[in-house]
């Protein structure tokens, strides 16, 4: 009896470990908007989740500063702090509830920060005409917001305009092969400048106010 019950006990203890790992790899996977793989692979959808904690930025090509220089040629729009002297860029799909997250975690950091918010499109139809709005509102900042909440109240979003130009859905289109150039695979997408240094920093993945605020120094 007493070796059933160890050998009962150590395969309990094993499928609570599988569990465990199972849980933990599902929270990773769920930290960010995935961009779809090549044809050959089957494509991953789109998923959700809370914030995720700051893991440790992508390393930055050696050439660190001119990769703020090439986020810098996104068609995007400025919030924040226009005097700020830290400036990041986010690239980020109107589709992406995690986009929405990080979007309100940066709200409180705006007397702070130069935000550039750069839409691309990868999830959905409504991506590209989304962004394109986004990039044609007066208001963008009240625009984004009122997008956001829509999204994440898992309403759709805003409803762009019949009459959008052109243009704007070429910027959008722009912004996305940008964004894979840089390294992009998932959104939100930020680039920054470490705190301390002149190293450039990549984060994929929202995070709250202040696991926001002590990745950028804050």
């Amino acid at each position: 009896m007493l070796v059933a019950s160890a050998a009962t006990t150590e395969n309990f203890m094993s499928r609570r470990s599988i569990r465990s790992l199972l849980t933990i790899a599902l929270v990773l996977a769920l930290a960010a908007c995935k961009d779809s793989p090549a044809p050959a692979t089957p494509a991953t959808p789109a998923k959700s989740s809370a914030p995720a904690s700051p893991a440790a930025p992508a390393a930055a090509p050696a050439a660190g500063g001119n990769l703020l220089e090439q986020a810098a040629r996104g068609n995007g729009f400025t919030v924040g702090s226009m005097m700020a002297a830290k400036t990041i860029y986010v690239f980020f799909d109107p589709q992406c509830p995690h986009c929405g997250h990080l979007w309100e975690a940066a709200m409180p950091l705006a007397n702070q920060l130069r935000m550039v918010w750069i839409p691309v499109a990868f999830i959905g139809a409504k991506s590209a005409p989304q962004g394109a709005a986004l990039l044609a509102a007066q208001d963008p900042m009240t625009a984004m917001t009122a997008h956001e909440k829509s999204l994440l109240a898992k309403q759709g979003g805003l409803i762009p305009p019949d009459n959008l130009p052109a243009e704007l859905a070429a910027k959008v289109k722009a912004n996305t092969e940008l964004w894979k150039q840089l390294g992009g695979e998932s959104v939100p997408f930020t680039i920054f400048k470490k705190p301390g240094s002149e190293e450039v920093g990549k984060f994929a993945g929202a995070l709250d106010t202040e696991n926001l605020k002590r990745l950028l120094g804050l």
